[in-house]
């Protein structure tokens, strides 16, 4: 008996709580210990359970009418599940596929006529049934393996920055390659699919070496369209991670140097802001020491490549 006690115990960190053989015999054990003299709090040290889950035990076997070898393990599922009825069930669909209406307007509707029935019970019903619009349209995120940016050019990320409210602000793309840190920039009022192809452009007649890879986040301005235009110009478009700012960390650091080193310094003007952007860009590049690229400036590292 006392090895069996121990090599269930041992068996019980092993094995998972509902498929355990040897689980429905160890409570009735406890059980009869507890019956020859053992204290509730001893038993349940012995097994290594709770002193409540011990009193369950033997208030069971109490209520049992006949004797048995073991107390077997009962379902983790609802034993009164409040489910609702068929015909209920049927008419939260019917209004469903008829108005085309979210829960709690459907629930209005059921209720001005006659059918009571929570919201949550709508939503549960229309979910089950796939009849959830959102659904449907929801799809995942397809992120093709990011290239290791060995040379300039094979990794380029690309971004935004906006300066002030919607009605009166100004905008900015930047682009940096993540090899050489080599960046380019361009003040703008809008950010459009357009836009951003205009600025591609010009930044790979700017740039020392051709675009291979280019990273942006899921902006609007970076769209299928935008994607379908890259690759027309040889260039493949993959996007950052979904809440993972790391993934574009490089040139969100551009940012940050360029809006203090630069754009904060400025007048909220856009014919000075494309008037100073290329003159800062042109010391960035070439004269600005890099930590990142031991103290080596961005032209040096592509000099080098």
């Amino acid at each position: 008996m006392l090895q069996y006690l121990v090599t269930t115990r041992y068996a019980m960190g092993y094995m998972a709580y509902t498929t355990n053989p040897h689980l429905p015999r160890l409570r009735m054990e406890a059980v009869r210990l507890v019956e020859q003299g053992w204290g509730i709090r001893e038993v349940a040290r012995h097994f290594h359970y709770s002193h409540g889950a011990v009193l369950n035990w033997v208030k069971k076997a109490n209520r049992m009418q006949h004797h048995l070898h073991a107390i077997p393990t009962r379902s983790s599922r609802p034993h009164h599940p409040r489910t609702v009825p068929a015909e209920i069930v049927e008419k939260i669909l019917t209004y469903r596929r008829k108005f085309r209406r979210c829960s709690l307007v459907l629930k209005f509707l059921m209720e001005r006529d006659g059918i009571v029935v929570s919201r949550s019970s709508i939503e549960r019903t229309i979910r089950r049934h796939h009849l959830s619009r959102w659904g449907r349209q929801k799809r995942r995120h397809v992120y093709p393996p990011r290239p290791a940016a060995q040379k300039p050019g094979i990794l380029v990320q690309i971004d935004t920055i906006h300066d002030g409210v919607p009605s009166v602000q100004l905008c900015m793309y930047t682009l940096l390659d993540v090899c050489s840190r080599w960046a380019h920039a361009l003040p703008t009022l809008h950010t459009t699919t357009g836009e951003s192809i205009r600025f591609l452009d010009k930044a790979r007649t700017a740039s020392p070496f051709p675009f291979q890879t280019l990273q942006s986040d899921h902006g609007s301005e970076f769209s299928k369209r935008f994607t379908t235009r890259m690759l027309a110009r040889g260039m493949s478009h993959r996007h950052s991670r979904i809440r993972t700012p790391n993934d574009n960390a490089h040139l969100e650091r551009f940012n940050r140097t360029i809006q203090e080193e630069c754009i904060e310094r400025l007048p909220r003007n856009l014919r000075v802001w494309r008037k100073e952007v290329p003159e800062y860009l042109k010391w960035y590049n070439e004269k600005r020491p890099h930590l990142g690229l031991a103290m080596r400036s961005p032209m040096d590292v592509v000099r080098s490549s």
